[in-house]
């Protein structure tokens, strides 16, 4: 038997997921980081019985597919109704709060990393998303006010196709031969939300309209055709315009989350439990990705940067966006300290690399 072996690596990844988020569950760890842990052990540093590397291709087309999954179920978590109450906070964090962090994050990695301006810049816009993935089962597990667990999952959704597409027009800014195709590039930004928009718009009412006729789809197919519509939501909004397909899948899940039909509990069931799937899986396969001397070549420069993120950056994000709220100051406070990064962020890391 060969380890290196791609179908074999994603196996294992996904029975050592499941077992690391029921362990989690029973003492009470937060998943992510037994699954950080467990990836990094079995993976090429560790006892190296995970290789990411012999899955080749494999490995960004399923990134893509579970992104799509997991950002269509946290779409479909977001009611239209509570985001209206909390319309300001969440507007400005996902608006003026990625400015902030694009901003003070590259300030920070220019000055203790010391980079040129294009890596610095390119980090800022890689850490603007927080993440449903960390958030949400965080608050389940804290007791936390409505209002606050309504912004912090609506930012970790929203900031995620925001972050995403600001990190890829960066990104193609930065690589761009040329002025003119650099300002191509930072135009296309409205082309990537538009086009994701009406993308998943398209597909989120053809499903509605699908679900909501009698007999039309057979009993026991409902979710096998939301989960196919939203890849190939995915998957055509991004062979429309690149990178674009993020939009589009949390959209789908907006407009479907958002439209009553007789099946909305077994969605929700069958997608909560599909995207507990997927996470496990990725978080142990781009962990085992990471190598320990990449890591420690950082040295004390990158755990600053963190610290950084964590006690400067964040705060100052909120204190900008919460600005005429009606939040209290313990409030404002508490979504200060919650911002974790997510999936989203590990694979638009591995885009980047």
């Amino acid at each position: 038997m060969t380890l290196d072996n791609g179908p074999l690596a994603l196996a294992l990844a996904m029975l050592v997921g499941v077992i690391a988020q029921t362990i989690g569950r029973h003492a009470g760890v937060p998943a992510i980081v037994l699954l950080l842990a467990a990836g990094v052990a079995l993976g090429p540093d560790g006892v190296d019985v995970i290789r990411p590397a012999a899955m080749a291709n494999g490995l960004p087309a399923l990134v893509g597919f579970a992104v799509a999954i997991i950002l269509f179920e946290g779409g479909f978590s977001l009611q239209v109704g509570v985001l209206r109450k909390q319309a300001l906070p969440i507007r400005r964090l996902v608006t003026v709060g990625a400015v902030v962090t694009a901003a003070l994050a590259a300030v920070a990695a220019k000055l203790i990393m010391a980079w040129d301006w294009r890596l610095a810049i390119l980090f800022g816009t890689l850490v603007i998303v927080t993440g449903p993935t960390v958030v949400t089962p965080l608050l389940r597990r804290l007791r936390v006010s409505p209002k606050l667990t309504s912004i912090l999952i609506a930012e970790g959704v929203l900031i995620d196709a925001v972050g995403a597409t600001i990190a890829v027009v960066a990104l193609e800014v930065a690589l761009a031969p040329t002025r003119g195709a650099a300002a191509a590039g930072m135009l296309s930004i409205v082309a990537r939300f538009g086009i994701g928009a009406v993308v998943g718009a398209g597909g989120g009412v053809l499903l509605v309209i699908a679900h909501r006729a009698r007999r039309l789809v057979p009993r026991g197919l409902e979710n096998v055709l939301i989960l196919a519509t939203v890849l190939v939501c995915f998957q055509l909004s991004n062979a429309l315009v690149h990178e674009s397909g993020i939009t589009a899948a949390i959209v789908v899940g907006l407009v479907v989350g958002n439209s009553r039909f007789r099946i909305e509990r077994e969605v929700a069931h069958f997608h909560e439990q599909l995207t507990a799937l997927f996470v496990a899986t990725l978080f142990v396969l781009l962990a085992a990705d990471v190598r320990i001397s990449d890591v420690q070549a950082l040295g004390w420069q990158g755990g600053a940067v963190v610290v950084v993120l964590v006690l400067v950056v964040r705060p100052l994000n909120v204190l900008a966006s919460t600005q005429g709220s009606d939040l209290a100051i313990s409030e404002k406070l508490y979504l200060s300290w919650i911002a974790p990064r997510g999936i989203v962020a590990a694979a638009v890391a591995s885009l980047f690399a």
